[in-house]
């Protein structure tokens, strides 16, 4: 790495914090700590980070209404979030207010890094970095029509509407290969 790479990592466990801080940094990169959204924001001020490590519960604070909050501030920002009540819609939600992917606790060191670092550079080629192992939204995405199919007792029809997605969509998504875990 030519440069270091600076890392804002928010959580209230200051434990896992400072275990997950010393495991980044061993990674190759700078990091900074904060346990709320107050010193989060001081911080992010002060150190211009490139990359976020969030976790979903800040304690009083909640992480997702945070995000715009760092975006506004450095909007290059990359911003992971993560979360132990992993759900489809809080990822969908945390993609729609900026965040570039969402791990769910636990996690790794390594999967954060792939996480934080995956697809930098490859604007355009969104599949370009991915290899193997399919990005977690992916994932929650292919359980979550699974979920909806069974649901629908396999009417396509019926599950497409639930879904909110045209039948040939749906039908489309349903013949490609069932998105892989990530090996940890």
């Amino acid at each position: 790495m030519e440069k270091t790479e600076r890392l804002l990592l928010i959580d209230d466990d200051e434990t896992f914090t400072r275990v997950l801080a010393r495991a980044l940094g061993a990674r190759g990169f700078a990091v900074s700590t904060a346990h709320d959204a107050v010193g989060a924001l001081g911080l992010l001020r002060r150190e211009h980070p490139t990359h976020c490590v969030l976790d979903l519960k800040l304690g009083a604070d909640n992480g997702l209404a945070l995000i715009p909050q760092l975006l506004a501030i450095a909007p290059n920002l990359r911003i992971l979030l993560l979360t132990g009540y992993a759900s489809i819609a809080t990822a969908v939600e945390a993609i729609k207010r900026g965040a570039h992917d969402y791990l769910a606790k636990p996690v790794d060191a390594d999967a954060i890094v792939r996480a934080l670092r995956d697809d930098e550079g490859a604007e355009g080629d969104p599949g370009a970095t991915a290899g193997e192992h399919a990005p977690p939204l992916r994932r929650l995405e292919w359980e979550h029509i699974q979920r909806v199919l069974v649901e629908s007792e396999g009417n396509i029809s019926e599950a497409a509407r639930r879904l909110g997605l045209h039948r040939r969509t749906l039908q489309r998504k349903l013949a490609k290969h069932p998105v892989r875990e990530r090996s940890s």
